[in-house]
């Protein structure tokens, strides 16, 4: 794919990005691995003011930075801006916490003394995507750079501005020259960064082709990574749940950012004495959502952010259609000019259709029928994914069979998953492993140091 910002609404060009050469990606890398060896040195406090110098920035620049990341992606512009907003609270989560969560930790053993310590590794490659162009990149920035190591950036070729942007934001903060830079180039030149003896660590976030690419490089080197992939997560809903409330915070669980979210909720798994209510609060408030230009503040949906993502979820609604599977809204693309595709409920999904093994990366609800909560779990768990779930009860004995038995990350009752800088956020299965945010996530780029001294 060409580095380069098209816009979504309109499928109009307008900027391009010369890749880098590999004389510059090594210039760069040089660049790092000198600005470490200082880095690493400096004080916490220092490290925390930056990074609160960059939240400061991010606050004041909140429209202007959504604004980029609407014309670059199509997100609508008043979630763009609280995407921006969000980013503020990763930072200042960090630049408060860190020093607790780096602290040394004296351990009881036969020594003198013991202690564990937790040093930064080096340069870590963070490969990000494009759906949350800035969360996604501070999210691992801030413990990284808190922890004391140092930030390549490989961002997703559609969203170059929001790449750029950021490693400004940084600059501007006060981080050193060199302590986060971002890399614009191609998909096919990120094996060699990985392989570069200077990078130590890396990340990525994304699909599970690309987190399949990097993890067996990475292993291949003996480096550490942390993979947060794909996810079709269940919505379950039981006959005991607040239907209204369900519904409404459904709406948002499923479109979300245009419903272009890995722990969106994509699949609603509803009691069979409540299903068609539920499908009928879903419908009236899916039919009541304003599609237009992401620029508008008014708009809830936008377009896809690429073409072939459209292409993608045409497809697979169509084959579920031709399948059998009914729209109870939508279903189609719309005839008007970018990548736009109505939102979608689709019902009576056959077994053995796309909806049962792939997920959806689009404006498109998934609903399914059973008769109980075992029924739903199993149902649940039957995808190779597990990332997120949120479960719908008022029973408390229901609440911990689903706390325990759902197969994910991350488990919600009666709220919508969402990613926040206090709690771990990552998955299992084939969504991937690791851990971002918390002071789990500060701690997968760090040397867990055992400390013994004798007398």
């Amino acid at each position: 794919m060409a580095i380069a910002t098209i816009n979504p609404a309109t499928g109009e060009t307008v900027a391009t990005f010369t890749a880098l050469t590999d004389a510059e990606i090594t210039e760069k890398l040089d660049r790092a691995d000198r600005a470490f060896l200082a880095y690493r040195r400096t004080l916490l406090v220092q490290r925390t003011r930056w990074l609160h110098n960059a939240a400061d920035i991010l606050e004041r620049d909140a429209e202007r930075l959504g604004a980029i990341i609407t014309l670059e992606m199509g997100k609508p512009i008043k979630e763009a801006i609280s995407e921006v907003r969000k980013c503020t609270s990763v930072c200042r989560y960090y630049a408060d916490n860190a020093p607790e969560f780096l602290a040394d930790q004296p351990v009881d053993t036969d020594a003198k003394f013991s202690y564990v310590a937790y040093q930064p590794l080096g340069i870590v490659l963070a490969v990000m995507p494009w759906n949350f162009p800035l969360w996604q990149v501070f999210r691992f920035a801030a413990p990284a750079l808190m922890a004391g190591n140092v930030g390549l950036l490989k961002h997703a070729s559609n969203v170059p501005q929001c790449a750029l942007a950021i490693e400004s934001i940084l600059l501007e903060a006060g981080f050193p020259m060199g302590a986060f830079q971002t890399l614009l180039i191609g998909a096919s030149q990120v094996a060699d960064v990985v392989r570069d003896d200077r990078v130590k660590a890396a990340a990525l976030t994304g699909s599970e082709h690309a987190g399949a690419s990097l993890g067996s490089i990475a292993g291949e080197c003996i480096k550490p990574t942390v993979l947060e992939l794909g996810g079709s997560d269940p919505f379950i809903v039981m006959p005991s749940a607040d239907l209204e409330k369900a519904a409404s915070v459904a709406v948002i669980a499923r479109l979300l950012n245009t419903g272009q979210s890995c722990i969106a909720a994509k699949r609603f798994i509803l009691h069979e004495t409540i299903a068609d209510e539920f499908l009928a609060k879903l419908t009236e408030k899916f039919a009541a959502l304003t599609i237009g230009d992401p620029k508008d503040p008014t708009t809830d949906i936008g377009p896809l952010a690429t073409p072939t993502i459209l292409e993608d979820i045409d497809r697979q609604v169509q084959a579920c259609l031709a399948a059998g599977a009914k729209a109870a809204i939508g279903g189609s693309r719309l005839d008007r000019p970018g990548n736009y595709f109505a939102p979608t409920i689709l019902t009576d999904l056959p077994p053995g259709c796309a909806a049962y093994s792939e997920e959806f990366f689009g404006p498109v609800a998934l609903t399914f029928r059973v008769p109980n909560l075992e029924a739903a779990i199993d149902l649940a768990n039957s995808t190779v994914f597990g990332l997120g779930a949120s479960a719908w009860t008022m029973i408390d004995v229901e609440q911990k069979q689903a706390i325990d038995q759902l197969d994910a990350g991350a488990v919600f009752v009666n709220g919508m998953v969402k990613s926040d800088p206090r709690l771990p956020f990552g998955g299992i299965k084939k969504s991937g492993y690791g851990r971002e945010l918390a002071r789990q996530g500060i701690h997968e780029f760090v040397n867990i140091k055992t400390v013994w001294i004798g007398d």
